[in-house]
């Protein structure tokens, strides 16, 4: 089981993946803004962050260089999950330090799978 933060302001997307996630035995965290979810991620231990590139606030861009430029985060697994799909949004995710990059609309056990390799990935 993995701690799991979800930073998405889509209500809607959020259950879709507590569904999902909880159903394959991760633990949820959830931010609704770039500002809450670093608040989150600065206080909590968590393997991994599903981050939206589309937020209120600081993009998911700029929460990812934050969460790269603090200490405490610097290491922990970022998945990118957005509506950008644009070559320049991917590669510069991907770029910044992001594992993965997910374009929306997406297949939630797609996800589910890249969590769990990504997981181990930083496990070995």
């Amino acid at each position: 089981m993995a701690r799991i933060l979800v930073i998405d302001d889509d209500e809607l997307l959020v259950e879709l993946l507590r569904f999902t996630l909880e159903g394959h035995g991760h633990e949820l965290l959830t931010a609704g803004d770039g500002e809450e979810g670093l608040e989150i991620a600065a206080r909590e231990p968590l393997d991994l962050v599903v981050l939206d590139g589309m937020l209120p606030g600081l993009d998911g861009l700029e929460v990812l260089k934050r969460l790269r430029a603090a200490p405490e985060t610097a290491d922990l697994p970022v998945i990118m999950l957005s509506a950008r799909k644009q070559e320049r949004d991917v590669v510069g995710g991907l770029s910044l330090g992001a594992e993965d990059y997910l374009v929306k609309p997406f297949i939630p056990e797609e996800l589910a799978v890249r969590i769990t390799k990504t997981l181990a990935r930083h496990a070995a």
